[in-house]
């Protein structure tokens, strides 16, 4: 069975890790579940749900999701031991980005993605934020040199989108490619 670890951060665009989350749940896999504190503050904000909602949502979908507290250094997946098939920082923000590329571990989060760095395994970044500056472009430009995958949250119309669940779609479905699991939920160009 396949393990991520899925953190939302405090950027706009909580519902894409959130819609991340159902589907690695539906399709079987086990997800490990961050969530910084703007990160609540954001999704509470952008979504109504609180975290409390999310928790109770995720777990009638399935049972193979572990939430671990955004302090928790103690949790398994801070450590290169635990083996995970990867991680997505969905959406992730500036600060968020910035530790990760000097590896700054202040919290679960930003140690996570750099034990996925160190032991080679999936890092994909999802960042939201508009628009860049250099400092930005710098610091994605060195997680991409490291192996990271950026993968901006950036709008297509080659599919047709005909609403803001499409776009969202979308993005969760580019994820997915680049994780390996098969999905359906955009039309790919063709």
């Amino acid at each position: 069975m396949r393990e991520y670890i899925i953190s939302i951060t405090g950027a706009s665009g909580s519902i894409l890790g959130l819609r991340l989350i159902e589907e690695l749940l539906k399709s079987d896999c086990k997800v490990h579940f961050l969530i910084s504190k703007n990160g609540c503050s954001v999704m509470k904000y952008e979504t109504g749900f609180t975290f409390d909602d999310v928790v109770q949502h995720f777990k009638k979908i399935s049972e193979k999701i572990n939430i671990y507290d955004v302090d928790d250094m103690f949790a398994p997946i801070a450590s290169g031991s635990y083996k995970s098939d990867g991680m997505v920082v969905i959406p992730c923000s500036m600060g968020t980005l910035s530790s990760i590329a000097c590896g700054i571990s202040i919290n679960l989060i930003h140690r996570s993605a750099d034990v996925c760095l160190k032991e080679k395994r999936k890092l994909i970044i999802v960042p939201r934020e508009t628009p860049f500056n250099l400092i930005h472009l710098k610091n994605m430009a060195l997680l991409s040199e490291m192996g990271a995958y950026i993968l901006p949250a950036v709008m297509t119309f080659y599919n047709k989108p005909s609403s803001v669940d499409d776009m969202v779609n979308f993005i969760v479905g580019r994820v997915l490619d680049v994780l390996g699991i098969e999905n359906d939920l955009y039309n790919r160009w063709n």
